[in-house]
């Protein structure tokens, strides 16, 4: 029986860009910064307060998990901005919006009142983008 999921990849272009990006701009804690036998470096990070979920910071590029035109494809749609890679939840939108754009993280727009809660989008330097959700106050 699967209990919970471990590891998610976030495709990036660049892994010491993507590592000053979540590290330093978001404040996420590295995990494993490691070189494989293969030249394959794994590179996870987490959240504070979610330690138990590792995000690979997997660099797009020819190698073991894909062949060159395969790779190539990828990378085009992550350069496009093509690619969500998910939704991070804060307590304060707002506040977490002006902490990180302070920090030069893109942003396509304020955060705004959605009938889930209160949301914005943010952009890695990848082009990757997240939802930045608060959840509604009960």
């Amino acid at each position: 029986m699967i209990t919970r999921m471990s590891h998610t990849p976030i495709f990036v272009l660049d892994q010491d860009e993507a590592l000053d990006f979540y590290k330093n701009k978001l404040g996420f804690e590295v995990r494993t910064d490691a070189s494989m036998d293969n030249g394959f470096r794994w590179l996870t990070v987490s959240p504070k307060e979610q330690p138990d979920l590792e995000i690979i910071l997997m660099k797009v590029e020819k190698g073991i998990a894909w062949d060159e035109q395969s790779a190539g494809k990828l990378k085009e749609l992550v350069q496009a901005g093509k690619l969500g890679a998910g939704a991070f939840e804060t307590n304060d939108c707002r506040a977490t919006y002006e902490e990180l754009k302070s920090k030069g993280v893109k942003f396509s727009g304020p955060p705004e009142e959605k009938v889930y809660g209160i949301e914005t989008v943010m952009i890695d330097n990848s082009g990757n983008w997240f939802s930045l959700t608060e959840h509604p106050k009960k």
